[in-house]
């Protein structure tokens, strides 16, 4: 019977996919045909519209609408000059500084928006044209744009964690934010590894231009935008404020900044950030409301348990299961999106690390660097399309570029699935 369900579930969701329905649809319908297997068709309509409403009453949630708001006025708050300008100052004298540019810009735009698409949008559309007018191959700038976008999905502020944490009941935000920092920072340090290789190889020039800014206002300039991370991060990690707290704080800082400290937002744009920042929430909210119903149906079939008892049942040694997880979740980041991923398989995978003595921090940084991959990957990878988009290249035309970058991201996966200290020493040296 469980084997049926899960057919059901999955075929049910794959076929609603591939004629084009959207991710929710699909995840909804699904639930609802496996959930009608178990229950009578009132019982079980009524049950889910129940767990799809009551996994959405949840205060934590509210820090969700904030962060994305204060990303979309950044993101249209002309921000990402100002950080390209700042991110020049650390790569000036590094062979194929443009790149690193690119890269560190990526790193701190991506943390400030919460967006590996807002990062490599802004940065990489600054970045890869400049870039090109200086030498550089296209197909390359583009690669290390691409590559390095996801970072901002790791480095703190991201609802990625946040929606971890409410899919495995609660672990510490503040000891994920701490860790995915440093999980950021080891795959934006990658991307710079490759890229100064690369340049060193192809005898790309050294470049710095900063159209006649002084050092001291580049960094005046910049500094207000990078203070937005100090008091996120500083604040939660330190436990001066919750997340919910921090997300309003957030909120508050971006509209001084933008609004009244380099006044690029009038009324116009801020009600148009409003809007497309409600559109985005209304998107994220329904994904995990429909996840909830996902997940009821798995549990009322059994399916989560016989997954973990196939899983344990081919080995119990951890390095293999978390090599088999690893496996699984890259698989799942190439079709699936990062936040629907989170709250469908987190319920399934966090049991099986549990029953090997994974911690849940540990494994919420693993399954987050995992699925970001995945957006920067064929078939579905929405960041490897866009970056492409902004460079005006063919994706054909940069898998071969990539190719390094993915080599080494895929290798500080593995540093940091099978030494754990690499990321939980931050939150342990805090105290979380």
């Amino acid at each position: 019977m469980i084997l049926d369900a899960g057919l059901v579930l999955v075929l049910s969701f794959l076929g609603l996919l591939v004629i084009g329905a959207p991710i929710g649809i699909c995840i909804v319908a699904s639930s609802a045909i496996t959930i009608l297997l178990e229950l009578p068709a009132d019982i079980a309509i009524f049950t889910t519209a129940q767990k799809m409403a009551s996994s959405l009453d949840s205060f934590t949630l509210l820090a969700v609408p904030f962060f994305i708001f204060s990303g979309v006025l950044m993101n249209n708050g002309g921000i990402a000059l100002r950080l390209v300008n700042f991110a020049k100052l650390f790569s000036a004298k590094i062979p194929g500084s443009l790149a690193h540019t690119n890269i560190v810009g990526n790193m701190m735009f991506g943390a400030i928006s919460g967006s590996a698409i807002a990062a490599s949008t802004s940065i990489g559309g600054v970045m890869v044209p400049m870039s090109e007018k200086e030498g550089y191959s296209r197909p390359f700038s583009a690669s290390a744009n691409i590559a390095s976008a996801p970072t901002g999905m790791l480095i703190p502020p991201t609802t990625s964690f946040i929606l971890y944490a409410l899919a495995s009941g609660g672990t510490s935000i503040s000891a994920l934010f701490a860790g995915g920092l440093v999980a950021g920072c080891l795959w934006g340090a990658g991307c710079i590894l490759v890229a100064l290789i690369v340049a060193k190889y192809r005898n790309y020039t050294v470049k710095l231009d900063l159209r006649d800014n002084s050092i001291k206002t580049v960094i005046f300039q910049a500094l207000p935008s990078l203070f937005l991370i100090a008091i996120i991060v500083g604040g939660i990690v330190f436990g001066i404020f919750t997340a919910v707290e921090a997300s309003a704080i957030a909120v508050i800082y971006t509209i001084f900044l933008t609004v009244i400290v380099y006044r690029t937002i009038n009324l116009r744009s801020f009600i148009v950030s409003l809007i497309k920042a409600t559109e985005t929430t209304g998107v994220i909210m329904f994904l995990l409301a429909a996840s909830s119903a996902m997940s009821f149906a798995m549990s009322i079939t059994g399916l989560p348990t016989a997954i973990s008892s196939a899983i344990l049942g081919f080995s119990d040694n951890p390095a293999t299961v978390l090599l088999i997880i690893t496996a699984l979740l890259l698989i799942i980041g190439c079709f699936m999106d990062i936040g629907p991923a989170i709250l469908i398989f987190t319920p399934i995978l966090l049991p099986i690390t549990s029953a090997i003595d994974i911690d849940p921090i540990h494994f919420g940084i693993i399954m987050v660097f995992n699925l970001c991959i995945g957006t920067i990957t064929p078939p579905v990878g929405t960041g490897l399309f866009i970056g492409a988009g902004i460079a005006k290249e063919k994706v054909e035309n940069l898998l071969i570029p990539l190719l390094p970058f993915y080599l080494v991201i895929l290798s500080v996966l593995l540093l940091i699935t099978f030494i754990p200290g690499i990321t939980l020493f931050l939150p342990v040296m805090m105290g979380l």
